[in-house]
This record gives C-alpha cells, structure tokens and sequence, in this order.
C-alpha cells in the first residue's frame, strides 16, 4: 500500500500534464474555459449586482448599529426628573428640593432645572408662542448627566423624591435604550438575511453557469479523461475560472458599495453647519461608517468569490459523474 500510492500520485500528475500539454496544443495555448466569452461577462454582472446588494446591506447594519451605540451611550449618560404641579405645594420650591436631592446623591455629574421660560419654549413647538404656563399643568424639567462610569442607585433616589416631592419622577430612559437595541438587533439581523438571500442567488448563477459551461466543453472535457486527466484537475480549472469572475465581480460591486459609502460620508462633512445637516444629523446621526465597516464588506467580496469558486467546484463534480 505505501509503494502504490506515491506511484499512483505520480501517475495522475503525469496525465495531469499530459492532458495540459494536449489541450494547450489543441487550442493554442488556450484556458480549458474561454475567459472573455458572453456567459463569462454576464456572470460577472450578476456577481458585481449581488455583491453591491450585500455591501450595502452589510454597511447599513454597521451604520445603524453605530448609530444606535452611540444614541444609547449618550442617552445612557442622562436621567430626566419631572416635577409636576401639586395642587397646595410651590412648584418652585418642590424644583429646587428635587435638584438638592438630586447633588447629593453619588455619581452626580451636574443637575441642570430648567426656568419657567425654558420649559415654556420646550412646548411652544406644540402650544403656539404666548403661553402663560400658570394657566396648565405643565410640569418642570431637570436634566441629570452622570459620572462616567458613575453607579448612581436610581431606586434610591426614586424614594427619596417620593417621599420629599410628591410630584416629580424619575426617568432612566431604559424604555427607549431597549428600544434602540431592538432596532440596532433587527437591523444587522436584517443584513444577515439579505446576505443568506444574495448568496443563494449568486450559488444558483453560478450553477447555471458553470452548467452551462461545461455543456459547451463537453468535448475537451472528453479528450481530457481520454488522454487520463482526473476529474481533479478539470474541476480546478473550472474553479480558477469561475474564482477570478468571483474576484472580478466582487471587487466592481464592493469597491461601488465602498464608494457609495464614501460619497455619502463627504457630503456629510460638507453639509455640517448647515439646516439640512443638522436635520439629518438628528435623523440618521453620523453617515461614517469607520474602518469597520469598509471591514465588513471587504470581507464580503471575498465571500461572495469563494461562494462563486465553491459553487462552481461542487456543480463541476456532480456533472462530471454523468459525463463518465
């Protein structure tokens, strides 16, 4: 057993050559797969779209899950008191007594209540100009930021205002925070699908192709196993093919997508300052998707050619048993 496998290994690497050197002096130095040929450029299209899909899908998950870190870590920092007018107690007093509870605690960065005015303009978008807010029941805000790394005991400090301020309460924004993490977690989880569905997509053109490519080189693909060339050898030189076509198309479609992302990311930086920015500031947050994003869909193209390549191998290796 040990003697007859090297010469055995040697054997098909001979015919390996021996079938290069007969289809090369057959075609003129000519690939077994014809490199630039219609189904070829097509292929490439198809991979260059879904790798352009799969880019954008992969971008915009990091960029909404950055955007949705960064909210949470800045809402994450602050707390928000109301203190709602009790009929019989000083609204002003109750104010000031719910902020001094407040400084005391640990953790406390700064406490900031705001003035009658301030709270006035906060509803003027809603209530018109002119409001006198002595004629409603709108309560007054104080705006807590906390220590970095702080461990302020909100429950704490929810009985402390409960029982010296009856009418103000405490809001820890977790509500909103679960929320933005949900939203963050469907996005990316959304990419993920869209990406399952491009790679299926890009499996079964692949499939046909590669189909279809053999149909057309039956023959040489004949003249090879008769000659002895292993199924081996034909089946990697249609997964170098199909593999640069990957490479082809992953790299037009991800560069577009990187691009794409690059555009957005300038005209970000150059509407700063400016109303429309500011709008979409508040909106979408930064448009700069980092090193780890321009990542992520790098490591796309490169998936999107192995899927082309592994693809390829496995239809080669299925339709090579019915040409026998």
């Amino acid at each position: 057993m040990s003697t007859s496998e090297p010469l055995d290994t040697s054997a098909r690497s001979w015919a390996d050559r021996e079938a290069t050197s007969a289809i090369a002096a057959r075609r003129g130095l000519t690939p077994i797969v014809p490199g630039d040929s219609i189904a070829g450029r097509s292929l490439s299209a198809v991979v260059a779209i879904m790798t352009f899909l799969a880019a954008l899908a992969a971008g915009a998950a990091m960029l909404i899950a950055g955007t949705a870190s960064d909210w949470q870590s800045e809402v994450g920092r602050e707390v928000t008191i109301q203190v709602r007018p009790v009929s019989g107690r000083d609204l002003e007093a109750d104010v000031a007594a719910a902020a001094a509870i407040i400084r005391q605690a640990p953790g406390i960065a700064d406490v900031r209540a705001y003035t009658r005015e301030e709270s006035a303009e906060l509803v003027e978008p809603w209530l018109g100009s002119g409001i006198t807010l002595g004629d409603l029941p709108i309560p007054r805000i104080i705006v807590v930021k906390l220590l970095p790394g702080g461990a302020a005991n909100f429950a704490d400090l929810r009985k402390a205002l409960a029982a010296q301020v009856p009418g103000a309460s405490l809001d820890d924004h977790r509500g909103w925070i679960d929320r933005m993490r949900t939203m963050a977690e469907t996005a990316v989880a959304t990419g993920m699908v869209i990406l399952a569905l491009v790679i299926a997509v890009t499996v079964l053109s692949v499939t046909f192709a590669t189909r279809g490519a053999m149909a057309t080189n039956r023959p040489t693909i004949e003249v090879l196993h008769y000659v002895g060339a292993t199924d081996g050898f034909v089946a990697s030189q249609f997964q170098r093919h199909f593999l640069v076509l990957g490479l082809k198309g992953g790299a037009i479609g991800g560069g577009a997508a990187m691009a794409l992302f690059g555009i957005l990311q300038a005209a970000d930086a150059w509407l700063i300052g400016t109303p429309g920015g500011e709008q979409a500031a508040a909106l979408f947050g930064s448009l700069a998707i980092g090193p780890a994003g321009y990542i992520a869909m790098f490591v796309v193209v490169v998936l999107m050619a192995l899927v082309t390549a592994v693809a390829c191998r496995r239809t080669v290796g299925h339709t090579l048993e019915t040409i026998e």
